[in-house]
């Protein structure tokens, strides 16, 4: 559509406001109480039947002595019909100077048509909202998905099955709080804005706060808040969590997103992985019956997601060693940084032995595994909050689940002892002792009881069970750049 051809179109619409005025009518109407949602009327669907609906215009046909249209509402699209004797003479010719898009309410009775579609017969009707601007007569997603997020209520109008993937967003996250709390687990609130970004190795957002006079952060994870919790008592935590992280964006990634952590006293990495996979296996039985979903694209054609438990398990030694043909752990550092530029992995100066392993096991593991598969026991310096392997002391009693090509959440048993985490957060910060929380440390000085904890994305989850390519699909306003004047 031109501009020229925009601008004619939103002047028609203007001028309809001028009309609804005349007629005494409020174009942006009040309230339209006592509404059924159209989809159990079209369920549970019996003629006679005296309705109210309210939606939003999708179709139209005018046939001079009769109306048709269908509007849609949160749950469905369905069909009215309205003739001068239906609503009467004046109503009736009202009817016709609707437009697309215009938001009406509805009373009548259901019945069917002559090709046996059910519909309600109008007997009074109301304008709720008038549309200024036309909806877009196609509204090819795929063609353009800038447009798609920038404008997600259009998606959400024209791509029932965009508006499915957002219903069903809502009902895992139901079903998740579900499973917790039969559990025995309390859902908490933990601070978005924090003094030390800490919980997880990743940049954070900057802000100021300006009575305090103070830096502050946006949570890169709630980690350590959750833990305060563990000493205070509350043995069985989780929390559903906005995250912020101030990097890359990519199919996998948007700066801002949602994760549920939780943590149980008395708890281990094992004890944490049999909870996630209950978890897991419950959403997807109860919100879409099956245990079996279309694997990404980027894994093959025609593979399948099986979710059927026992899960497998295998050490992060022997999957890397699988994908690079030999034992990592042997190699020294010259033999590594080799195998790193066979595998076409970029290797920067300040990368560890481990950091350079972490980058292959994503490539060569993670990014191939169609899962789901528990790798277990990772180098103990890439997760430093995390308890010691007694009988692996260079490993760590973690896991990580990879399903779909991705990790979708690590699991750990906690590191509870003080001195030690002490030691662990100073070598990963090295010079930088301002970003050790030592609120944190001088909590867990307290004692915090051995736990296990777990931290998943929702996102991803999402885009595993709604066959999602991209995380920006499965969240209903991903972070773009703003757009360019013309």
């Amino acid at each position: 559509m031109s501009l020229t051809q925009e601008s004619e179109l939103l002047r028609l619409r203007k001028e309809k406001l001028n009309y609804w005025k005349s007629q005494a009518i409020d174009p942006f109407g009040g309230p339209y109480p006592d509404t059924q949602p159209i989809e159990t009327i079209i369920t549970s669907f019996v003629e006679n039947l005296s309705v109210r609906i309210a939606g939003r215009i999708l179709s139209i046909r005018d046939m001079g002595k009769s109306f048709f249209a269908h509007i849609q509402d949160q749950s469905a699209k369905m069909q009215i019909y309205a003739n001068p004797q239906s609503v009467g003479q004046e109503a009736f010719q009202q009817l016709k100077h609707l437009d697309l898009g215009d938001i009406i309410g509805v009373a009548g009775e259901c019945f069917l048509t002559k090709t046996k579609e059910k519909t309600v017969r109008v007997k009074s009707w109301q304008l709720l909202a008038k549309s200024l601007r036309p909806l877009p007569s196609k509204w090819h997603g795929l063609h353009d998905v800038e447009a798609r997020y920038r404008q997600r209520y259009l998606d959400l109008i024209m791509n029932p099955e965009v508006k499915k993937v957002f219903f069903n967003r809502s009902q895992i996250i139901k079903e998740i709080r579900h499973f917790l709390h039969q559990k025995g687990f309390i859902e908490v609130e933990t601070p978005m804005m924090q003094t030390v970004a800490g919980g997880a190795a990743a940049n954070p957002f900057k802000t100021f706060h300006e009575a305090l006079g103070i830096p502050l952060y946006l949570r890169i994870a709630p980690e350590l808040y959750l833990k305060r919790l563990l000493v205070g008592g509350f043995e069985k935590v989780f929390e559903l969590n906005r995250n912020f992280r101030n990097e890359g964006i990519s199919r996998k990634h948007n700066p801002e997103f949602t994760m549920l952590e939780a943590y149980c006293a008395y708890g281990d990495y094992r004890s944490m992985a049999q909870l996630l996979e209950e978890l897991i296996v419950h959403v997807a039985q109860r919100v879409f019956g099956t245990l079996q979903f279309p694997a990404s694209k980027h894994l093959g054609e025609n593979k399948i997601v099986d979710l059927t438990p026992p899960w497998p398990q295998k050490p992060f030694r022997e999957v890397l060693s699988e994908a690079i043909g030999k034992d990592w752990f042997t190699l020294d550092e010259a033999e590594k940084r080799k195998v790193a530029e066979e595998f076409e992995i970029e290797v920067k100066e300040e990368y560890t032995e481990s950091d350079i392993a972490k980058h292959l096991f994503e490539k060569l593991v993670e990014a191939r595994t169609i899962g789901p598969l528990f790798v277990t026991e990772l180098p103990a310096d890439l997760v430093p909050l995390a308890r010691q392997n007694k009988v692996k002391p260079e490993f760590v009693d973690v896991f990580e689940l990879i399903v779909n090509g991705q990790e979708l959440a690590p699991g750990y048993s906690e590191l509870n002892d003080p001195i030690v985490q002490r030691e662990r957060l100073e070598k990963q910060v090295g010079e930088e002792k301002q970003k050790i929380d030592e609120e944190f440390l001088l909590a867990l000085e307290y004692g915090m009881p051995p736990a296990g904890g777990i931290g998943m994305g929702i996102d991803r989850l999402t885009m595993l069970f709604t066959g999602q390519e991209s995380i920006r699909d499965v969240i209903l306003f991903p972070l773009l750049r703003p757009k360019e004047e013309k």
